[in-house]
């Protein structure tokens, strides 16, 4: 993929996750926002994955850990939900430490406790983006 077809593709998840966020508001458990915001995703023809398990390697072994995205939408952009009053700064690390550890360009964190979804949504990218073409 390139620069511009990632940009693309998270643009058009925010605004699957604006329709979810018109249609439900604010208040929901996440595990409601995920199910509608995948299978809205689903609706429009990307391809999605819940709850992708993370790996971590430590020096040369796989630790068995349950760590759980929440949305990984055409195997190149990972997507984080939340329901809370403020995203913190642990909420974006967590977001970019999935992105490192499954080598991902871009991830999005989204909150949907909020009035507005757009100002509670937060780009990421990494290293695997800055190398991808143009």
């Amino acid at each position: 993929m390139t620069k511009k077809e990632v940009t693309q593709l998270s643009y058009e998840i925010t605004g699957c996750a604006i329709s979810v966020h018109k249609e439900l508001g604010p208040g929901l458990l996440e595990s409601v926002y995920q199910r509608c915001l995948e299978y809205e995703l689903a609706r429009n023809h990307y391809v999605v994955v819940r709850q992708v398990l993370v790996p971590v390697i430590y020096g040369n072994i796989t630790i068995d850990t349950d760590l759980r995205l929440d949305l990984l939408v055409n195997d190149c952009v990972v997507v984080e939900l939340k329901t809370v009053d403020h995203l913190l700064p642990v909420h974006e690390a967590q977001l970019l430490t999935y992105m490192k550890l499954l080598q991902k360009p871009q991830g999005l964190l989204i909150n949907f406790y909020a009035d507005n979804i757009t100002r509670a949504l937060k780009p990421f990218v990494n290293e695997y983006f800055s190398v991808l073409p143009e």
